[in-house]
Formats: C-alpha cells, sequence, structure tokens
C-alpha cells in the first residue's frame, strides 16, 4: 500500500508532486526548499537561514508521518554554490545527527532561485 504525506505544516507542492510518499516501509520525501509553509515565500536570504527552513520542512514531514531526524537514512542535498558547502553543513549537521548516507552536489539553478534543497528516504517505524 502506498500512503501520501500531505501536511499543512509544510510547504504544498509547487509543481505536479506529492509532500511525500510512504511505501513498503520507507518514506521517501520530495526535495524541500526554504519555503514557508504558511505563505509559500523564501524564508531567508543566506544560506544559513535557507537550510535552517528546509530542515524545518523535512521536520514537519517526518513528524506527519511519526519519525524524526534519527529515522532518516539517506539524503540528497543541492547546492546552488560549493562554496556554500560549509557553512550548510554546520546547519545540515544539528539536525541529521545520526549521519545518514548523503550526496551533496552543485547544481546550476534550483527552484525559485533558493541557495539549497534537501531530499531524505527514512526507515519507517
Amino acid at each position: 500500500m502506498i500512503e501520501v504525506t500531505s501536511t499543512p505544516a509544510a510547504p504544498a507542492a509547487i509543481g505536479p508532486y506529492s509532500q511525500a510518499m510512504k511505501a513498503n516501509g520507507f518514506l521517501f520525501a520530495s526535495g524541500q526548499v526554504p519555503l514557508s509553509p504558511e505563505t509559500g515565500a523564501v524564508v531567508g536570504t543566506t544560506i544559513e537561514e535557507q537550510a535552517e527552513q528546509s530542515c524545518k520542512n523535512i521536520k514537519a514531514i517526518l513528524e506527519a508521518n511519526g519519525l524524526g531526524f534519527e529515522d532518516v537514512i539517506k539524503t540528497t542535498c543541492f547546492l546552488a554554490d560549493m562554496g556554500d558547502f560549509a557553512a550548510f553543513n554546520g546547519i545540515y549537521g544539528t539536525y541529521f545527527t545520526g549521519k545518514p548516507a548523503r550526496s551533496c552536489v552543485a547544481v546550476k539553478e534550483l527552484p525559485k532561485q533558493v541557495l539549497c534543497e534537501v531530499e531524505i528516504i527514512a526507515v519507517c517505524k
């Protein structure tokens, strides 16, 4: 059985996709950019502010599924500028303390001109 996640505590999808899908004991969350769940506006102008909001959005999706950051087993991180890598890690590391497997790449451009996007895979309890 596949379950769709839709929580007002995280930003609504800005395209034809779901916030997350749960299937076969795993939660697959769409990439979270630093948007306000209330307004849909970009939160922050620095990589630290935007990474913080992206992680808060991931937290909301995890909580909507009865999970926490300790249940995350894989992340994929996208940065608009690899020069932000260390600053991004500073924020990321405060949330993903279990050190899940990770890929982190620089991309040409992200939606709404944001500086970062983070997607996750978690194990369901």
